[in-house]
């Protein structure tokens, strides 16, 4: 195929992906879901084959999936790194690690031996070892943090009891653990020695861990004095630079024998939270290239999808055994067991929450490939089943979760966002304020027309105004015209400073009410003195 013809269908599918996110946000569906199903109508038996094309080439996109899989798990476990606050996840640094390690390792295992007894008893469908089994568990045992949070951000939902903060560790932790496990077991498939021993396993787990730790954190300082260090007279590779060390980061510890996606982790982490020059701007660029990465990656897995496959016994049966498994039993029973230290600081309903937050995403998907690449007995089965266990996860948890946080009293409502649509300005982290705009009303206006007669609450300080398309810096004798938009920043929150606001406005609004009913009052009184004189 031609190259231009190749960047028309990638356009166009980023274009469907892209709008597909609005019918997500307004019907509380995960995003990510549908990137895959825009993947899947331009598969193998997609919207092409209905008009007697082939659509994509199976084998192009097996090919090229792993490559891409690779790279963008790699970005987005850096980029979800960067965004995590240790200020916010220190008091669940303890637990969080135990469920993103020995939780998985439960899930895992419990899973594994689940799978193995059950598909005994269905021989005549599929019949798998159990070391298959364990593989197949292992590929499903992480969780997909994009998945659950902006499921809470569509609907609205804000945890109690720092369960944030918990499962955005554990989420963004716990695929290196899965990825140990999944490497580890493939080894064991493929060679065929049934003669293991576990000491070596555990072994290799352990050196995996520390070594990326290791890694992860020493390539991470070195990257923060780099930054600051460095004068680059263009301030646009500065975010390269960033992007170009995480790459550097995951391939190195590869060959060190560390564990390539803990390390990219834990040094976005260290990076994301120290100061560097062009911070923001580096911030925001990963950001879009997160979504960016999310968006390649399901693509792509949903073009490698045959739907049709998923009609046969041998694929819907184990999925949904396995579905019903992990969702109600392997993941409640690591949820308790890991958090049975910390019961005061989390409560039943709150680990119950957590167990329902197992929401998978493409990092099982990308580990079935993994499989498929590494010429694993029954890789293909293994990959659908993985693949249609990640649907059923996320239309059964995905959809219900904002109602099992609520059901289970655990959920706060979110404050609206004051979001900024004049003004382009982000303020550092480390100022402690909010910029927000208001818009400039008749009754704001009441006390006078110039900025110093409107009402502005304390440490709130208005820098900017824009009138029509022409923007200018206003001074207290600054006149102001109804529709003008303010900006202001303050060291409170957006909404805390707007409700000041609205509340002043209808403080004039009520004193304006007030003087007029005394007037009147006071003026039918002197024509009632005036009639009786």
């Amino acid at each position: 195929m031609q190259v231009e013809f190749v960047l028309l269908v990638l356009s166009l599918l980023f274009f469907a992906s892209i709008f597909t996110d609005k019918i997500g946000f307004k019907y509380g569906v995960p995003a990510l879901l549908l990137f895959l199903v825009v993947g899947m109508l331009f598969g193998p038996e997609g919207i092409p084959s209905w008009f007697g094309s082939e659509g994509i080439n199976y084998k192009i996109a097996t090919s090229t999936a792993q490559a891409i899989g690779t790279v963008a798990l790699c970005v987005i476990l850096f980029s979800g790194g960067m965004d995590t606050k240790l200020s916010e996840i220190q008091p669940v640094i303890a637990p969080g690690v135990t469920l993103a390690t020995i939780g998985v390792l439960i899930t895992c295992i419990v899973t594994g031996v689940l799978i193995y007894y059950l598909f005994g008893a269905f021989q005549a469908v599929t019949s798998v070892s159990i070391w298959l089994a364990l593989l197949m568990a292992a590929t499903m045992s992480s969780t997909d943090s994009a998945s659950v949070f902006s499921i809470l951000r569509t609907n609205g939902v804000k945890l109690k009891h720092n369960l944030r903060p918990l499962l955005e560790l554990e989420s963004g932790a716990n695929d290196p653990m899965a990825y140990i496990l999944t490497i580890t077991l493939i080894g064991i498939v493929t060679s065929g020695n049934t003669e293991v021993s576990i000491l070596e396993i555990i072994q290799n787990i352990l050196v995996q861990l520390v070594m990326g730790a290791v890694m992860g954190f020493a390539f991470g300082k070195v990257v923060v004095e780099l930054l600051k260090r460095a004068k680059l007279n263009n301030e646009s590779l500065y975010p390269i630079m960033v992007l170009t060390a995480c790459i550097f980061i995951f391939s190195v510890t590869y060959y060190l024998k560390g564990n390539p996606y803990l390390a990219v982790y834990i040094g976005g982490l260290i990076i994301g939270n120290s100061k560097f020059t062009k911070k923001r701007q580096t911030k925001s660029f990963f950001d879009g290239l997160t979504w960016l990465s999310q968006l390649a990656m399901f693509l792509m897995l949903g073009l490698m999808v045959t739907p049709s496959d998923f009609l046969q016994l041998e694929v819907w049966l184990p999925c949904l055994i396995i579905s019903i498994v992990m969702i109600f039993i392997s993941r409640p029973l690591s949820i308790f067991l890991c958090l049975s230290p910390w019961k005061k600081q989390f409560s039943q309903r709150d680990q119950l929450l957590v167990s329902w937050v197992g929401l998978k995403g493409a990092v099982p998907i990308i580990f079935a490939i993994l499989c498929e690449a590494s010429d694993v007995p029954s890789a293909r089965l293994i990959f659908n089943i993985v693949f249609m266990c990640t649907i059923v996860s996320m239309l059964a948890q995905g959809t219900s979760l904002s109602t099992i946080a609520r059901r289970l009293k655990l959920a706060m409502p979110q404050q609206a966002e004051h979001k900024l649509n004049f003004f382009d300005i982000d303020l550092p982290e480390d100022i402690a304020g909010s910029a927000h705009e208001t818009e400039v009303t008749a009754e704001l206006m009441k006390q006078g027309h110039c900025l110093q007669d409107i009402h502005v609450p304390e440490h709130t300080l208005v820098i900017m105004a824009r009138r029509g398309e022409s923007f200018f810096v206003p001074t207290g004798d600054t006149e102001l015209q109804i529709g003008d938009q303010l900006l202001v920043i303050s060291d409170q929150n957006a909404a805390q400073v707007v409700q000041e606001m609205e509340d002043e406005e209808e403080q004039i609004l009520t004193h304006w009410w007030l003087q007029m009913t005394h007037d009147t009052k006071r003026f039918f009184r002197n024509k009632w003195n005036k009639l009786v004189k």
